[in-house]
């Protein structure tokens, strides 16, 4: 008998929807502008912290600390524990990963045991399911539910809210962990004070760890503010905070990411980190360390850069949130992150019998037409298979519309990506 080859634990996780739309993009030549990153360059001081990295001091081409490059985790810990207000010992509460991805892969590695459940909050980014099920987990989701609005009246994203009782039932004895996202990918809600107070609470009163992806902190509109929920009372003891170079300064390709909690849940990301990863590139952690150093010194004021980002992408959201409002879509406006999601039902009023199979979603669908017959760009990012989030006419799209950043440019001059994400759809503006 031939041996099965496959991992069980990786049974069912084979289908990945970028795969599926980037093979469909690059067959009928469409513009695939999936993945949400920025075609304008990170801030020059990130840059000039790069070029010294890589033409500086020569032993920054090797190894440095396995954990994180001590100049980075101990700037990391200096900035992050006046926000959460905790003093951070850059050994023992920071650890450097490969990205926020490989952080929260790490998290659920080291803490989610079989037969461990993890709540996870819908609308939600694509990892958190299977990261759960490869770890030996059982994701338990709940739903944030739209309140109804007055005709003619613009949806947002903050009228997206958990019920509390219904997020109180998913906690059972063998809950292990609960997902935070906020800004949330992709509904684009920033999370208030009084509903992060509830999430602590409950999960104070169940033993459960909080998973914080705060990667958008920074990209936050209109005067909302975020707020980590490790700074709740209580909370600092229960929570990984995740974060993002790649988000904080426009530098996906970088690959930097951090987690930041207390040391008995920190010393099991170690030993996942030390068995796996080990080692993260000691360059680009350099430039990291380097630009927090520089945005440290003008935090706050307005040459800070991480004010001057959610200012430009706020002035590229309303211009989306108009453009889709031009041609009959009604979007919900984010409060923060690259994304808001849109209605399309009056597309599907339209054009109700769209090719497709007969239990395939009609976003789906949809999407498929689109990049056979007007390849202006294409999908591809499940977010969450469960129809009991959203129904299958809500799209997501990223808002992120680097042109307008530059003031040389029209946004007039943006092409538009359409994506999926769980029943919903996505669509980058770039």
């Amino acid at each position: 008998m031939a041996k099965q080859m496959q991992a069980r634990r990786l049974k069912g996780l084979d289908y990945n929807p970028w795969v599926e739309y980037a093979r469909l993009a690059t067959e009928y030549d469409a513009v695939n502008l999936g993945q949400g990153f920025p075609d304008f360059a990170p801030p020059d001081f990130a840059l000039e912290a790069f070029q010294h990295a890589v033409s500086g001091d020569l032993m920054l081409n090797q190894y440095t600390k396995a954990f994180g490059y001590p100049p980075l985790t101990k700037i990391l810990a200096s900035f992050f524990g006046k926000l959460l207000g905790h003093e951070l010992d850059p050994l023992t509460n920071v650890l450097v990963t490969v990205g926020a991805y490989g952080a929260l892969f790490t998290a659920f590695q080291a803490l989610v045991d079989e037969g461990d459940e993890v709540i996870i909050i819908e609308p939600f980014f694509d990892c958190y399911e299977p990261m759960t099920l490869m770890a030996g987990g059982r994701p338990v989701f709940v739903s944030l539910k739209p309140s109804p609005t007055r005709d003619g009246e613009l949806n947002s994203s903050s009228n997206w809210r958990l019920d509390p009782d219904e997020l109180a039932s998913k906690f059972t004895p063998h809950t292990k962990a609960l997902v935070l996202n906020t800004p949330n990918n992709p509904l684009g809600k920033v999370f208030s004070q009084t509903e992060l107070e509830l999430v602590a609470s409950l999960c104070q009163q169940h033993n459960v760890v909080c998973i914080s992806d705060e990667v958008y902190q920074w990209l936050v509109f209109d005067g909302c503010q975020h707020i980590s929920i490790a700074s709740l009372p209580g909370m600092w003891e229960r929570t990984l905070t995740i974060g993002s170079a790649g988000k904080t300064f426009s530098a996906t390709g970088w690959k930097v990411g951090w987690v930041l909690g207390p040391d008995h849940l920190m010393k099991h990301l170690r030993t996942v980190h030390q068995n796996s990863i080990y080692h993260c590139p000691t360059q680009t952690q350099a430039a990291v360390a380097e630009s927090f150093e520089k945005e440290q010194l003008c935090f706050g004021q307005p040459s800070s850069y991480f004010v001057q980002l959610p200012r430009a992408m706020q002035r590229s959201r309303d211009y989306m949130a108009r453009s889709l409002q031009s041609v009959g879509l009604m979007p919900v406006l984010p409060q923060g992150s690259y994304f808001l999601i849109t209605d399309i039902s009056g597309f599907k009023s339209k054009m109700p019998d769209l090719p497709g199979a007969a239990n395939e979603p009609y976003d789906r669908r949809f999407v498929k037409w689109m990049i056979k017959n007007k390849p202006t760009g294409q999908p591809p990012h499940l977010c969450s298979p469960h129809p009991s989030c959203l129904e299958g006419t809500m799209w997501k799209l990223d808002c992120l519309l680097p042109r307008a950043w530059q003031p040389s440019l029209s946004p007039s001059s943006s092409a538009c990506l359409i994506r999926r994400t769980s029943t919903t759809t996505s669509a980058s503006v770039l």
